[in-house]
């Protein structure tokens, strides 16, 4: 089996025998991790971030920033094309949920209450990324 990422949505059984039970709720039923308890919510290494059901490219850590809501949190997709919004109005709530562009994968939600450089917060769940470290 090559190690280069495919990008697209393997099936069910591929996914459940590779994904823990919380990165399957996250990913596959749009369900949310807890915050504070994700493995990269306080993560400072640097590189690039992925999809963890496609290993698609989503974010840098350069654009990751401490947002305080206790989930990783980013100023932009690493391309306009990675990712794909969409109005989520569970929860009695109107928010815009991000899944990855490639395999369709909840990744969490983009708000307007980010930092100057964008104004928006891209507050993902750790379940749904791979970090792709890289050397500083």
């Amino acid at each position: 089996m090559s190690d280069t990422p495919t990008h697209r949505r393997p099936d069910d059984d591929e996914l459940r025998a590779r994904l823990d039970d919380l990165q399957w709720h996250v990913t596959q039923e749009a369900g949310t991790e807890r915050a504070f308890t994700g493995i990269y919510w306080d993560n400072h290494d640097s590189g690039l971030f992925r999809c963890v059901v496609c290993s698609a490219p989503l974010f840098e850590s350069t654009d990751k920033y401490d947002s305080g809501t206790g989930w990783p949190s980013f100023t932009k997709p690493v391309s306009a094309d990675a990712v794909v919004e969409h109005v989520d109005r569970t929860l009695g709530m109107v928010r815009t949920e991000v899944v990855c562009a490639s395999c369709g994968a909840h990744l969490g939600h983009v708000f307007p209450d980010g930092p100057p450089e964008t104004g928006l917060r891209y507050c993902m769940n750790s379940a749904s990324l791979d970090l792709e470290r890289t050397q500083d």
